[in-house]
């Protein structure tokens, strides 16, 4: 059983935040003014000589950007931090790394702590390249010998070794991005703390930086990763924690928490209604869909063993000698797409409301959550899209861990993106 590495319990953050009353109504008569000044500057006074932090503003409150938030994290784990901005992520990597204090309750690590969280952060600007590679070490805790030991590594990885004795205030942002992680990752931190400054980089050292995360969480060390791109989260982590307004809404799978995530900011249901708007063209429009169980039921969730089908109603507006083909776009919560699945035999229709199904069969998708794009086509001189609403429907996929899964004796979860039940036979090689 491995070691809980980072325990947070209860833990809260606060800020006091001001506000410019007089200055948002605009109405205020010199008197009043006068009155918000002599009062704003006793305040003042007061927190300067109590040690608190000084805010500006007629009018002051409190302002919690977490609160009860509790998880435990085991050496080793790779944990995802998603959710909208403002929802808290920034704040929690903050004190998990110690930059700051919680307000409420408390945060216990276990092994020493290496963080990238913004540019700028953890290099002394007047200082090399150099100077901060074993600054940053010795603050790790590092020997000269152990820093000097993998100082090679870190130069070939970040690729600034044309610039190590140029202060870093001089690097691009991207120099120093690279840089950072570089030290970040190769002086052997238990526990890697790293916010969505990666997009500062280049795509090839993104790619560069995801693997080395990768090879980190596979050597034992935890790391604990901030991203709005789901693709990276679903490929390099473990386990995802959704925050939302501060507070933890799920702590499960990627799967499971990025489906949640998708749910609570792009409502994307298990059915819809497009008559209100107008999707499609002159021919035909989309009037609603949904993801149904077995029994004709609109669902969210299905079992991995269980067939379902996914419906969409629409009109056509005109006669016409095109063809027309309803297709459906099976696409995974980190955007890849799965399979799109058309129509047998594309029909001359004439005007009228009709009903498009497709039937699902269990045992073909993986575990997960998945999104299905609606889409109307003509194939006559070329591909005609009469409408096509991306992401439109979502559902997830629930593994029970039955015998009869796919699994065989695999625990833990499956990769891949579907999971067809074949026909297996074992037999006695012919001599």
């Amino acid at each position: 059983m491995s070691h809980i590495a980072i325990r947070a319990e209860r833990v809260g953050k606060s800020y006091i935040v001001g506000h410019n009353i007089a200055a948002a109504d605009g109405n205020n008569s010199l008197r009043e003014a006068l009155t918000n000044g002599v009062r704003n500057f006793a305040r003042k006074t007061r927190d300067t000589f109590a040690g608190r932090p000084v805010v500006q503003g007629d009018k002051v409150e409190e302002f919690w950007a977490l609160k009860d938030v509790s998880f435990e994290i085991r050496q080793g784990d790779r944990v995802g931090l998603i959710g909208r901005n403002g929802a808290g992520k920034s704040t929690l990597l903050k004190l998990l790394s110690r930059i700051s204090e919680p307000t409420t309750g408390s945060i216990s690590i276990t092994g020493r702590v290496a963080s990238l969280l913004e540019v700028g952060t953890g290099f002394h600007p007047e200082l090399t390249g150099r100077e901060n590679v074993f600054l940053n070490g010795a603050i790790l805790g590092m020997s000269k010998a152990e820093i000097a030991k993998k100082f090679d590594e870190i130069v070939d990885f970040a690729g600034v070794e044309r610039f190590l004795d140029t202060p870093v205030k001089r690097y691009s942002s991207g120099m120093y991005v690279r840089l950072a992680f570089a030290v970040a990752a190769h002086l052997e931190p238990e526990i890697l703390i790293v916010d969505e400054v990666l997009a500062v980089g280049d795509a090839q050292f993104q790619k560069k930086c995801m693997g080395k995360m990768e090879s980190v969480g596979h050597e034992g060390r935890t790391v604990i990763f901030v991203s709005h791109s789901m693709p990276s989260i679903t490929s390099l982590c473990d386990r995802a924690i959704l925050l939302e307004s501060g507070q933890v809404v799920l702590d499960g799978t990627p799967s499971a928490a990025i489906l949640q995530y998708y749910k609570s900011n792009i409502d994307t249901p298990g059915s819809v209604n497009f008559s209100a708007s107008h999707v499609g063209d002159h021919l035909v429009r989309l009037l609603s869909a949904s993801v149904a169980d077995h029994a004709g039921k609109p669902m969210l969730e299905t079992a991995l063993a269980d067939s379902f089908t996914v419906s969409m109603d629409y009109e056509v507006l005109e006669a016409s000698a095109l063809p027309l083909a309803p297709n459906f776009h099976f696409m995974t919560a980190s955007g890849d797409c799965v399979f799109v699945s058309v129509a047998e035999a594309a029909r001359v229709l004439p005007p009228g409301t009709y009903t498009a199904t497709c039937e699902v069969p269990g045992y073909l998708l993986n575990e997960g959550a998945y999104f299905v794009g609606l889409a109307m086509s003509s194939f006559e001189d070329g591909v005609n899209v009469h409408f096509y609403e991306k992401n439109a429907l979502s559902f997830n996929v629930a593994d029970p861990m039955a015998a009869d899964a796919t699994r065989g004796g695999w625990v833990g979860a499956m990769p891949g993106v579907v999971r067809p039940k074949l026909k297996w036979t074992v037999t006695p090689a012919s001599n």
